[in-house]
């Protein structure tokens, strides 16, 4: 109750005060970050491996298991690396210190997997080499039904 008091004392002051409000508004428009999630640094580099026709076992034999050692010796600031092999399929997930240099360690990354082709399978495509980012990750999803 006291602030309508201070302000019938004093109509000028609260008059300045909503005129300073009202000049600040542009200036703070314009520094507001327009991204609704803030910029998350996850150090997390993800590669798929593709190889149709191979069972698990062979996958993890023949694909994630020599990835996983030359990823060791190749990439700098690896905090463990977690794989998981699928018929067909190689996802190795690479966790990094917090202080690591993500760009560095994608270029080591896309180079080790570049040299490692030739020990690998023939007719094997490059991987996909994904950076993972906080805001790329859907906070939603919707399905439709399918129509009857």
């Amino acid at each position: 109750m006291w602030i309508v008091e201070v302000a019938l004392r004093r109509p000028y002051t609260f008059l300045v005060m909503a005129l300073l409000i009202l000049l600040a508004t542009p200036l703070v428009l314009l520094k507001m970050s327009t991204d609704i999630f803030p910029e998350i640094n996850i150090p997390v580099i993800s590669i798929v491996w593709t190889y149709g026709g191979l069972s698990a076992q062979e996958v993890t034999q023949r694909i994630t298991a020599v990835n996983e050692r030359s990823l060791t010796t190749t990439v700098n600031d690896i905090e463990h690396i977690e794989s998981e092999s699928m018929s067909g399929f190689s996802i190795i997930k690479i966790f990094f210190q917090p202080n690591a240099n993500i760009p560095t360690a994608l270029a080591q990354v896309v180079a080790g997997e570049q040299s490692l082709l030739r020990q690998l399978p023939p007719g094997i495509l490059p991987p996909q080499v994904l950076k993972y980012s906080a805001s790329a990750i859907p906070v939603i999803q919707l399905a439709c039904p399918a129509p009857a």
